[in-house]
């Protein structure tokens, strides 16, 4: 029988993974054994065209502790973590991908790390790694620039295992392909313990890799849209405003130059050509009427972001008392 109260919530997506499961499943359960941990496991299968929902099917009729969830079609890493996130029932949740690439003996590190340490979030570190050069040198370049714009000092956001608070999951919402970057959400969610563990990288056992190098453009994408959505996503005014009142304040101060200049040569009897025969008319116009769309852009913002929070006050609460 599971215990009521569920210690550790293990969630593994995967893609075409038949042949690790009942390695990784097996590992796992002898980790929580061993410690005397209460468990669950939720394996996410993103859609996948071998066997291994029929695998999870298998595992979860011989291990009550095993759920398993399967999308109709793949979706990716982050919707499967997502799905995993809202699922889970234990005060620690741990996730790790279902390559054996992630060791389950971490698991009881991680654990304390989170209920002992305090810590918010914990990032495994794949110090040494066993993958070939041309995944671990944009690997490095990708780290340092999340690193650099982000502010969360951390060597490995992309390492799969990682353990967290569950407080964190259940106030996180990842889309697209944020999964790389829940430690910088969790952050700007207001969840600043953020640690790094050193974990053990295992060189693939099974298969091949279901990701290619396009991630790292996609996920520097994501990043800019995660950084402007925290700084601005609250207050579009600030930004659109900002840049709509500067550029029609500077069209208009072109206009009336224009303006200004045709008059004096008219008052002294100079020669002088039409204002529109003049670029900087153009460019002056082209301002202003940008500017006006942005601040009407940044106006349009503000009122759904008001209209969005009076609806749902979606705002992170840590604590509260009373009734």
């Amino acid at each position: 029988m599971i215990d009521s109260v569920i210690q550790i919530s293990v969630v593994v997506p995967l893609y075409n993974e038949e042949e690790s499961l009942p390695e990784l499943a097996e590992w796992i359960e002898r980790v929580m054994d061993e410690n005397g941990f209460s468990y669950e496991i939720l394996f996410i299968d993103d859609g996948s065209s071998d066997l291994s929902w029929s695998v999870i099917t298998r595992l979860s009729s011989v291990n009550p502790h095993i759920h398993g969830f399967r999308f109709v079609r793949n979706y990716g890493k982050t919707a499967a973590l997502q799905t995993g996130f809202q699922a889970t029932r234990g005060e620690v949740v741990i996730t790790m991908d279902a390559d054996l690439q992630d060791s389950p003996d971490e698991i009881p590190d991680l654990y304390r790390m989170i209920t002992q340490e305090r810590y918010d979030l914990v990032s495994g570190w794949k110090k040494k790694r066993y993958d070939p050069i041309s995944k671990t040198i944009p690997t490095k370049i990708f780290n340092a620039a999340t690193r650099s714009i982000s502010g969360v000092s951390l060597h490995d956001f992309n390492c799969g295992l990682k353990a967290y608070r569950k407080e964190v999951v259940k106030n996180i919402t990842i889309y697209g392909e944020m999964h790389r970057y829940i430690p910088v959400i969790a952050k700007w969610n207001g969840f600043r313990k953020i640690g790094e563990k050193v974990v053990q990288h295992r060189a693939r056992k099974y298969g091949y890799t279901k990701f290619g190098l396009e991630r790292f453009i996609f996920g520097f994408l994501d990043l800019l849209s995660i950084a402007f959505v925290n700084k601005f996503g609250r207050r579009p005014m600030h930004l659109f405003g900002s840049l709509g009142t500067l550029m029609f304040f500077l069209g208009s101060i072109i206009a009336f130059w224009l303006l200004g200049k045709k008059l004096y040569n008219i008052y002294h009897l100079q020669p002088y050509r039409n204002v529109t025969e003049n670029p900087l008319f153009f460019l002056a116009l082209v301002a202003i009427m940008v500017g006006s769309q942005l601040f009407l852009a940044g106006f349009l913002g503000e009122l759904f972001v008001k209209q969005s929070i009076s609806k749902t006050g979606d705002y992170n609460i840590s604590s509260r008392v009373g009734s």
